[in-house]
């Protein structure tokens, strides 16, 4: 058993406690310098299991334009690290709470970890990272774990170990196996493919039309461009707040794609269907093992939006994601009945709570009843519809005609 204890070298911190039914060689060591601490994390993720949302390459890049107060927690056993919670620290009213980099934009997580060591750990050994965090830095009073994946790559979700509960959103996915043919044939393909090709004439009688991948730092900026564009004006009708409008978050995604181009298997994607020399629709993508998960979509609401872009370009980036050997193709989270078009696989997301203070007890209560009232009200459709209708009422805006991406 490891003594509690916290020692401060400059600005790392390491904190060791193992709880009592900890494994005999698990240690605790939280790091809370950025610098250091991500040096570290890139490290260990180089040989690690992880989710797009906790690459090296998302967190350092949101640490760095978002300039976000960063805690890395990792514990170990004999000596190696087995698990590392890359996390931000936020506030919310008055209290503070960890989270995963990113807030709403980290979808699908799964905490870096080692394969070899899943086994040995357990509720008590996470917990002690906890601990740790509540040492090291006692202005925290919640760590939040929002959007937990069940599993990847085959291998079960360790944060699972904690007390959870289901996330209030459903995340849905198109199961290649077969190919695209094969899924066509389950997925009403001989409509789908009538479509695309009326909607290949559409595009054709105002001028050429292509698929674009960015390929270089400008097209990131192009297709970011036009997707921020089409989120505004989306977000405006629909009378929810733009998650993608402060511009550090613009700044984040902009590095973070740009990036992933220097690798040669790009972990992040940029598409986008261009007609007449305008961007009609953009996707932006990222890679997990054989899954190619939607992180993000918009479209152009003109002259053109009544033939849906937005589909068309899912049309191609399915049919690409099975010519590339992918196993499935992720939508993230949302429940949209565009996704439902394509969709075979539902993923229950969940989520954990660990308060480290008593405050940090009275919020984790609230979030629990927030999140039970939002699964109630997504999960019936009268009251979903009730719901969206009045949030466009309050933005003073009629339904739009066409329906995409409400994520």
């Amino acid at each position: 058993m490891v003594d509690a204890a916290a020692s401060f070298d400059g600005n790392r911190v390491a904190a060791n406690e193992a709880p009592a039914r900890a494994p005999a060689s698990s240690q605790s060591r939280l790091t809370a310098s950025v610098s250091d601490g991500l040096a570290d994390y890139a490290e260990f993720c180089a040989s690690a299991l992880f989710a797009p949302a906790q690459s090296p390459s998302w967190v350092r890049n949101w640490a760095a334009e978002t300039k976000a107060d960063m805690v890395i927690a990792t514990l170990n056993t004999d000596s190696r690290p087995a698990l590392s919670l890359a996390l931000e620290v936020v506030r919310t009213g008055p209290f503070r709470v960890a989270r995963f980099a990113g807030g709403r934009h980290a979808n699908g997580n799964f905490p870096a970890a080692d394969p070899r060591f899943l086994p040995a750990i357990d509720g008590p050994a996470i917990r002690s990272l906890f601990s740790a965090i509540a040492k090291a830095r006692p202005g925290i009073d919640l760590v939040s774990l929002e959007r937990l994946l069940p599993d990847l790559d085959g291998l079960a979700n360790p944060l699972a170990a904690l007390p959870n509960f289901p996330s209030p959103n459903l995340a849905l996915a198109v199961d290649l196996d077969g190919g695209f043919d094969a899924l066509l044939a389950r997925a009403s393909g001989k409509r789908k493919r009538k479509k695309h090709r009326s909607q290949t004439r559409k595009f054709e009688a105002v001028g050429s039309f292509r698929r674009i991948e960015a390929r270089s730092r400008e097209e990131v900026d192009r297709l970011l461009d036009a997707f921020f564009d089409m989120k505004e004006v989306r977000f405006a009708k629909m009378g929810i707040a733009n998650v993608f409008g402060d511009e550090e978050v613009r700044a984040f995604f902009r590095a973070l794609f740009a990036d992933a181009l220097a690798e040669e298997k790009p972990s992040f994607l940029l598409h986008g269907l261009d007609v007449a020399g305008k961007l009609r629709a953009v996707t932006g993508a990222s890679r997990s093992g054989k899954r190619l998960i939607c992180e993000f979509g918009a479209i152009a609401e003109d002259d053109l939006a009544f033939t849906s872009p937005g589909d068309f370009l899912f049309f191609d980036n399915i049919q690409e994601a099975c010519e590339l050997g992918f196993a499935a193709y992720d939508f993230s989270v949302g429940d949209e009945p565009y996704k439902r078009l394509w969709c075979d696989i539902e993923v229950q997301h969940f989520e954990a709570l660990a308060p480290l203070t008593l405050k940090g007890r009275a919020l984790a209560t609230g979030l629990r009843q927030g999140a039970r009232a939002k699964a109630f009200i997504k999960n019936n459709p009268t009251v979903w519809k009730l719901t969206k209708m009045l949030r466009r009422k309050t933005a003073g805006q009629a339904a739009p005609a066409v329906v995409e991406d409400d994520s």
